[in-house]
């Protein structure tokens, strides 16, 4: 599974935390490794300058084998806390969509 982080205008992804977030999803979506060929992320700060609640948003979109891509989207008041709300809907949404597939 190849992991793309992709940033918004007005922030920069140290490689630090590239780095982090990397191991964090590796480690979150390891059962699904055989059904996504890529998984990118992006992460934007809906205010930029400004602090308000819940304006760091991540998107997550998982491109599966033979299927359409999927994403889910989610905010918090800090990058680690949208990526793992992120994460959290995606897994669900796996879920679901793998469960159909193996009922078929």
């Amino acid at each position: 599974m190849t992991i793309q982080l992709n940033a918004g205008n007005n922030l920069t992804i140290s490689e630090e935390y590239a780095e982090k977030l990397k191991e964090i999803l590796s480690s979150e979506l390891d059962r699904y490794i055989e059904n996504i060929t890529r998984l990118e992320v992006h992460l934007s700060d809906e205010n930029s300058h400004k602090e308000a609640k819940d304006d760091k948003k991540c998107v997550l979109e998982a491109r599966l084998k033979g299927r359409q891509p999927v994403a889910v989207t989610d905010t918090g008041d800090t990058y680690d806390q949208a990526v793992d709300n992120a994460i959290e809907k995606l897994k669900a949404m796996l879920d679901s969509i793998l469960g159909r597939m193996a009922n078929k």
